[in-house]
């Protein structure tokens, strides 16, 4: 049978407005109205067809599993169980067991039902007809009343159709024999078609006189579980995973190792007011804002080359679209034998073969994120480009734009920057070094020949920011000066000052944001579309 399938009516009715610009109160308002409405919308034969007709001779091929036989009750091999995603034209005829969630699910008259099964990312068409001996009326009448992400188990034959299947991944059909629900949905606040359509789907058929549903960002987020199931973020979280696994293979291939730091800490580890302050058994602590302090203490205590991998926490009131209260840091600290430039030599080949490992082995997922949110590939050199400040301060003069030659760039200017770069050099990624030392942190290395500058730099994706790094002061009398200048209680950071003062190497190391790098080489509007349960100012919760 190679009868499409099709989408029931949306079951949401969300608000319109952009993302960024929806009050949490609108979008709970906006949920409540969603299940109101979608109430209103289950067919009223819909629950009682869901029980299981006992004096039908088949019924034993369908229905509710108990909860006792999903208890672990009995070990079994699993080894029977076929994926969606493995379902090719290669099991023709082949008996097949799947479990997945009832994506789709269209009654054909009362002898007939498909139901679209989907497992992580992959959908097929499952058919459901009645047939001697397998399939009965009542059977099928069950199947069409259940809830849209139901978790449900099939059994059949896999066929091979004629003709292409609309809106699966698999183009092979599970003809089924046996179908049983292991957990039912509710009634859905938000639909899964809905969240996982595009901008440019929207505009296309408003232009064409129809309405559908947006899915605005706060209630994506009130509804996160839902929302991860889209195709986009299945591919958002797994192209996260491997940076994540590109970054730690990487580095160990070039001799670092892999540490943990303490996350409760006496005092700041940036400077600043931004710190999550605590009571920790009477005395004043807080959550650390880097691992900053602790990964040079481990440089200092030999270990050559570390990096870890771990929650940030920023106390910031910051509602930009590219910050948050905590994420995920990727830091590395190193010695260094003679020049800074030694952590940037680590930097660009680091980064070079995280894009090219994305683009190698991650087509599918960015083909999927894509859909959703179209964006074009990274541009990016072999060969990492570098510029000083000066000479990105001279660009922007150049174009027009002026900056303080010994303050910081904001997004403004840099996002112009970054476009001067891509014009100029074909490159979206690049190092900017040797930062005034007025905006880096108090440990940062003053440069040799211009105390006003320092042995920093900023690196950046598509005009934006993404890593900070610098040569580390190692001399405790000059710590403890710059930590005073910059009003940080020296007393909070004692031990790490001390562990300066018994031999310490040269050393500098940079920090980057794991969900940040992800935003921007997906080309994406707001870090919290990778971010697992974001955490912002406004939001601790899911």
């Amino acid at each position: 049978m190679s009868t499409p399938e099709s989408q029931n009516p949306s079951a949401s009715d969300l608000t319109t407005d952009d993302a960024s610009s929806v009050s949490k109160s609108a979008a709970k308002k906006a949920a409540k109205k969603a299940v109101k409405e979608a109430k209103k919308e289950t067919p009223a034969a819909a629950a009682p067809s869901l029980a299981v007709d006992e004096q039908d001779p088949l019924a034993s091929n369908y229905g509710e599993v108990p909860l006792v036989e999903l208890q672990s009750k009995t070990a079994e091999d699993v080894s029977h169980w076929t994926e969606v995603g493995h379902l090719t034209n290669a099991l023709e005829n082949q008996s097949v067991l799947i479990r997945g969630r009832a994506q789709t699910i269209r009654a054909v008259g009362n002898k007939m039902s498909f139901v679209v099964v989907r497992e992580r990312g992959f959908t097929v068409q499952c058919v459901v007809t009645v047939q001697p001996d397998t399939v009965s009326c009542q059977m099928v009448k069950y199947v069409a009343g259940l809830s849209r992400e139901s978790i449900i188990d099939v059994e059949g034959v896999v066929s091979v159709p004629s003709v292409e299947i609309k809106g699966t991944t698999q183009q092979v059909e599970v003809q089924v024999r046996k179908l049983y629900c292991v957990s039912r949905a509710a009634v859905l606040p938000i639909n899964i078609e809905d969240a996982a359509r595009s901008d440019v789907e929207i505009e296309k058929a408003l232009q064409a006189g129809e309405t559908l549903v947006r899915v605005n960002q706060d209630t994506r987020l009130n509804n996160r579980v839902l929302d991860l199931r889209t195709p986009a973020n299945q591919g958002i979280f797994r192209i996260q995973s491997q940076v994540g696994n590109i970054f730690r293979q990487f580095l160990i291939s070039e001799g670092f190792f892999e540490i943990h730091s303490p996350k409760l800490i006496a005092g700041s580890s940036e400077g600043g007011a931004a710190v999550f302050k605590l009571n920790y058994k009477g005395q004043e602590a807080c959550l650390a804002q880097s691992p900053q302090l602790h990964k040079q203490m481990a440089i200092c205590g030999d270990f050559g080359r570390i990096f870890e991998i771990g929650p940030v926490f920023r106390a910031e009131d910051s509602f930009t679209h590219r910050h948050l209260c905590e994420f995920t840091g990727l830091d590395v600290e190193m010695e260094i034998k003679r020049h800074y430039s030694e952590v940037m030599d680590v930097v660009g080949p680091l980064f070079v073969a995280m894009f090219d490992s994305l683009n190698k082995n991650c087509a599918k997922e960015l083909e999927a994120v894509a859909r959703q949110y179209p964006f074009q590939p990274l541009m990016y050199l072999p060969e990492t480009l570098r510029l000083t400040f000066e000479e990105g301060v001279q660009m922007l003069k150049e174009a027009g734009v002026e900056v303080d030659p010994f303050g910081d760039l904001n997004t403004e200017t840099e996002r112009k920057l970054g476009q001067l770069v891509l014009e100029k050099y074909g490159t979206e990624f690049y190092i900017l070094h040797r930062y005034p030392l007025a905006v880096r942190p108090f440990y940062t290395m003053p440069c040799h020949d211009n105390p006003a500058y320092s042995n920093s730099f900023d690196v950046f994706i598509r005009g934006e920011e993404i890593i900070s790094g610098a040569q580390r002061v190692h001399v405790p009398e000059l710590l403890t000066e710059r930590a005073q200048a910059l009003g940080i209680d020296v007393k909070t950071i004692s031990t790490y000052i001390d562990s300066f003062r018994y031999g310490a190497p040269p050393h500098g190391g940079f920090g980057v944001g794991l969900e940040r790098v992800v935003m921007l080489f997906c080309g994406l509007n707001n870090i919290r579309k990778t971010s697992l349960f974001p955490r912002d100012p406004l939001r601790l919760a899911p």
